[in-house]
This record gives structure tokens, C-alpha cells and sequence, in this order.
């Protein structure tokens, strides 16, 4: 009904929907120009949790701007049956999110299955011991990082999304709640470029500029 957003979207997967969908957001745009709605320039996209703006350039590249993102826990330890005390943040980057860099084997494809159950057991756990996001919402998403072997790259991630299918994106959501805990540590300063690599290989190059409170940051992808 806003004649200055685009279209409204809501995102689904093989469970019911998220609040908010990074390549899913890109798959959209992407979608509009192909059938000619939309050309070069500044799109608007209502989503179930807020506005997000996408800028198209020419030659389909495009750049994300989300939803504000915010760390609400640093380094809680949750108790995971069969792995033990795994050390992790909470943060929202359009999704609930529980980040750790704790690994129990390498980051890389051939081991998505050992991934899985971990980050199966995590989420699990988190909501036994009745750890939630804001409001009671669950923390339904798993992001595990570490060192990336590809150059150039700053981390590699593997992401456990509700209905525990792993996320072949870097994950637009995760990182963006990434980028939330990179700056509240001061890791991250804001216009500083974060290269994000998937599980499958791609790329997200991410930053972040202040947000509308001093713990919040902007996402951009």
C-alpha cells in the first residue's frame, strides 16, 4: 500500500517463515528484474520484520541494506549433551541467532553431517535451558565460525536454519548478526569491509554502519 516500497515479501522454508531472508532478498530483486518490473537503482522491500532497501546497479550487482542488527548476549556457555560446554553469542540480524566459534571438526562440506548434528544438539539445548531471544522468541538459528582457508576471506561459517536444513549462503541474516557482535567488540570498524565465506564456498562482503541506538548497527551486503 506504500508507493514508495517496492513489494511486500514474506519468506518461507521447509518449516513456516522467517523474519527475514538475505539471499532470498537478493533472489527477489533479482526476480523483478528479470521480468522487467524494476532497473538500476534504490528498491525498498517490506518484510515481516521491517523495510530492508536493496541498490541495483546496472550490471545486477546489488547491495543489501537490513534491518538493524544487535548483540543481546556475549559468551554464554549452554551445556550440549555429547559435546559439552559450547561458548556462544546471541545476537538478531533479521533472524535469532546463536554464534560460537566453537567446532567440533573443520568447516567444510564434506563434513555437513557431523555440522548438522552438532548445531542440532545446540539448538536443542538452547531451548531447554530456556535461553530465548527478545520476547521468548526462539533462538532458531546455529552459526558456527572459524578461519577461512580461501584468501581474501575473513571467516567461513556453517549455519543450521529451523528445519535443520544448513544455509548453502553465507547467510545474509547470520551475517549481519555477525557484523552486530564483530562491532560491539570493536573487532569490526563500521565501514570496514567483512568477507563472509559459506559451507558451499560463496561470498557475502559485508559492513556495517551505526544504528538508530548505540547497540544496534546497520547491515550492509
Amino acid at each position: 500500500a506504500d508507493p514508495q516500497i517496492e513489494c511486500g515479501v514474506v519468506f518461507f522454508n521447509n518449516v513456516g517463515g522467517l523474519g527475514m531472508c538475505g539471499h532470498g532478498t537478493f533472489g527477489v530483486i533479482e526476480t523483478l528484474r528479470h521480468l522487467g518490473r524494476i532497473g538500476a537503482g534504490r528498491h525498498r522491500i517490506a518484510t515481516p520484520v521491517g523495510v530492508v532497501e536493496v541498490d541495483l546497479a546496472a550490471d545486477g550487482e546489488a547491495t543489501l541494506t537490513n534491518v538493524a542488527a544487535r548483540r543481546t548476549h556475549r559468551q554464554l556457555s549452554v551445556e550440549v549433551p555429547g559435546y559439552g560446554s559450547v561458548r556462544g553469542d546471541v545476537a538478531w540480524g533479521g533472524n535469532w541467532f546463536f554464534l560460537t566459534d566453537d567446532a567440533p571438526v573443520p568447516l567444510h562440506l564434506s563434513q555437513a553431517g557431523p555440522l548438522s548434528d552438532y548445531t542440532r544438539a545446540i539448538k536443542q539445548a538452547l531451548w531447554d535451558a530456556g535461553l530465548r531471544g527478545d520476547e521468548g522468541a526462539e533462538i532458531d538459528h546455529v552459526e558456527v565460525s572459524a578461519d577461512s582457508p580461501t584468501p581474501g576471506c575473513d571467516s567461513r561459517n556453517f549455519v543450521l536454519c529451523p528445519g535443520d536444513a544448513y544455509d548453502r549462503s553465507p547467510c545474509g541474516t547470520g551475517t549481519s548478526a555477525k557484523l552486530a557482535c564483530l562491532a560491539a567488540d570493536g573487532k569490526l570498524a563500521a565501514g570496514q569491509t567483512w568477507v563472509q565465506e559459506s559451507i558451499c564456498g560463496g561470498l557475502f562482503k559485508a559492513s556495517w554502519q551505526p544504528g538508530p541506538t548505540s547497540t544496534e548497527v546497520i547491515p550492509q551486503l
